[in-house]
């Protein structure tokens, strides 16, 4: 089948490798995106995880965390520049967003976009969000947002950047202090700034486990000095670059960022804090959000700058 130059577009900024790297993979693959993307990464040309679109929207992650600390509610809302996304006007309108998601029942973006505007009844918050659009004269997106609950501890909020991230940390917890509270707050700047995928491993299937383990020995076996190596040792070195990328993406692997003597993991640290209050404390779950993930700010002409450098 004919490659398109969309195709190859979209394959590198997934991948961050070469377009004639991207155009074989999609060759050999039938235009079949994932088995291009794995073909890519077997070859050692693409990173363990998909890249995201390049970060380019503007706009505000916003948190909010009720009186009890018992429920939380993450949203992004999106503007077109950054002027706007840093105006008072734009983050009080923000604020009243996170209220109104904070205490709704809708399921997802698209109920609660046609539920009644607290402020103002007669209106839905999808009429609401076009008012705010004709008054600040900019096109604005209420993107989605995440709810957390949990009665048998609290949530924990943090926000970075002025906006740029917003987290969110499920504690359960049958002691709560203020030293318990700083645990969290510090677990929720773990988040924002090393990114982790999963809490722990128990929520990363066997199939992903298995799928990377195949990517891992196409890649020993594409490399003339490893491929030579008794099983062993391959099985061994296999299982050792499993576990070394586990530790990156699941937070409770991660090695704690403000660790005195920087090994301490972030399990561990938790483990210490209950320890010290005479507590029993879970880390369940997190949400972290990062404004204008995945999405481009404006379409270039990329694709037809890769057209002509490939000459279809």
């Amino acid at each position: 089948m004919a490659i398109t130059a969309a195709q190859v577009k979209e394959l590198r900024e997934m991948t961050g490798a070469g377009m004639m790297d991207c155009k074989k993979a999609l060759t050999a693959t039938d235009g079949d995106m994932d088995k291009a993307v794995e073909f890519l990464r077997e070859k050692g040309l693409a990173t363990a995880q998909k890249k995201a679109s390049r970060i380019a929207a503007e706009g505000i992650c916003q948190t909010l965390v009720s009186d009890d600390e018992k429920k939380a509610v993450v949203v992004e809302v999106n503007a077109e520049t950054d002027f706007v996304a840093k105006n008072e006007k734009f983050r009080n309108y923000v604020s009243e967003v996170a209220a109104q998601a904070l205490a709704t029942e809708a399921a997802d973006i698209e109920a609660f976009l046609a539920e009644p505007w607290a402020a103002d009844t007669t209106k839905t918050v999808n009429e609401a969000l076009a008012a705010q659009i004709a008054v600040i004269g900019e096109n604005m997106n209420i993107r989605r947002f995440e709810k957390l609950c949990e009665e048998n501890g609290f949530i924990a909020s943090y926000i970075h950047m002025g906006g740029k991230i917003g987290v969110l940390v499920d504690v359960e917890t049958d002691v709560i202090n203020d030293n318990i509270k700083e645990m969290a707050k510090n677990i929720a700047m773990q988040v924002a700034a090393l990114k982790p995928l999963y809490t722990n491993r128990s929520e990363i299937s066997e199939d992903y486990i298995e799928n990377e383990k195949k990517i891992l020995l196409a890649q020993i076996m594409n490399d003339p000095k490893e491929s030579q190596k008794p099983q062993k040792v391959i099985d061994g070195m296999i299982n050792g670059r499993i576990n070394k990328e586990l530790k990156e993406i699941c937070l409770l692997d991660q090695v704690y960022v403000k660790a005195e003597d920087g090994k301490q993991i972030v399990s561990k640290y938790i483990e210490q804090v209950a320890k010290e209050n005479g507590a029993k404390i879970a880390v369940k779950t997190f949400v972290r959000y990062e404004t204008g993930e995945g999405i481009e700010k404006k379409q270039e002409n990329f694709a037809e700058e890769v057209a002509k450098q490939m000459g279809m």
